[in-house]
Order: C-alpha cells, then sequence, then structure tokens
C-alpha cells in the first residue's frame, strides 16, 4: 500500500518537473531597451477625455442666458438643467389594471434595481396600487430616469414638481380614468 502512494507520488514529481521544464524553456519575446520607434496609436477620443466633464464645462466661456427675458417653460428647463440636487417625484402607473401590493413592490424593486446598474442612483417605493414614489440624488440624472420611465410598459406619466411627462399622444390621466369609469359603467348595466 505504502508503496503504491510512494510510486504515484514520484511519477506526479517527475511529471510536474517535465511541464515546469517545457515552460521555462519556452521561447521569450525580446523587449529591446530603445523604444524610440515605437508608435503608439491605441489612444482614441474617447479614451483622451475620459474623466472629463460633461455639459456646460466643456464649452469655454458659455455666457449666462438672460432670465429677466425668458418665458416661464423656458427658465423652468434652465433651472432643471442645471439641477444637481436630490428630487423626488410620482409615478402614475398604468390605470385600469388590477396590481396585487406585492407586484407594486416588485415593480419599484426592478426599476430601482435596472437604473443602478445604470448609475443612476434612483429609489422607487411603492405609494399605492397606482402610483409609485421615487427619489434621486443626483438631479441632473432626470433626463435619462424620464426615458427610462416612459420605456416601461407599466408606467403612464410621471411628475416632478409640477411637471407632468408622460408618452406623446398620450391622454391626461384624467380623462383616461373618465374613459375607464364609463367604460366599467356600461359593463355594468350590460349586466
Amino acid at each position: 500500500m505504502a508503496r503504491q502512494g510512494t510510486l504515484v507520488l514520484v511519477a506526479g514529481a517527475a511529471l510536474l518537473l517535465l511541464l515546469c521544464g517545457a515552460a521555462m524553456g519556452a521561447k521569450r519575446a525580446a523587449i529591446p531597451d530603445d523604444l524610440r520607434d515605437v508608435v503608439d496609436d491605441e489612444e482614441d477620443d474617447d479614451w483622451r477625455h475620459w474623466g472629463a466633464g460633461s455639459g456646460t464645462r466643456d464649452v469655454p466661456n458659455r455666457p449666462p442666458p438672460d432670465l429677466s427675458r425668458m418665458d416661464p417653460a423656458a427658465l423652468r428647463a434652465e433651472i432643471l438643467r442645471g439641477h444637481g440636487g436630490p428630487s423626488l417625484g410620482f409615478v402614475k402607473l398604468r390605470p385600469g389594471v388590477r396590481r396585487s401590493r406585492e407586484e407594486v413592490a416588485g415593480i419599484a424593486t426592478r426599476w430601482s434595481n435596472v437604473l443602478r446598474t445604470g448609475s443612476v442612483a434612483a429609489k422607487f417605493v411603492a405609494v399605492d396600487f397606482g402610483t409609485l414614489m421615487f427619489t434621486m440624488e443626483r438631479g441632473r440624472d432626470m433626463r435619462e430616469l424620464k426615458e427610462f420611465i416612459l420605456g416601461q410598459p407599466e408606467a403612464y406619466e410621471f411628475k416632478v414638481g409640477d411637471q407632468f411627462f408622460r408618452r406623446p399622444g398620450d391622454p391626461p390621466l384624467d380623462q383616461v380614468i373618465q374613459m375607464l369609469r364609463k367604460h366599467k359603467d356600461k359593463s355594468e348595466d350590460e349586466l
């Protein structure tokens, strides 16, 4: 018994020595000390500008806008463009769809996780069966959040401050609720 174990150990050691010898005997590439003739063209424009800020810092000497001559909508857009602080808003889910408490909480969790992978720090919390509340640490990510929410099939509209955002062509929420009530009343009358 001990003799077989010794033979296996000796055979393993011999095999290991053979493999190490083959690896050490492999040809190595010689790198010269004089690298003056080497051209390094692997960097592209994206690499050179990596880490540089975006937005107004990239535009040199941009004059500040004249706020006194702006209409209220343009003024609000200008203020929100530079807003970098925390934000709070609400998302109305598609009306007419019955959801359980777990489904609404699952939507909030899923949206928070997806946005976290896209480096948008937004957290969603279920308020009721048709409403989610979100908080953001960086208000400058509002454009990405808007695109994400309006791209979700469960979302109907969302509100930040006094602004409502919904998909183009969708009627206001009040009209949709009235249509659903009329449809419900008609179906009850038919019964």
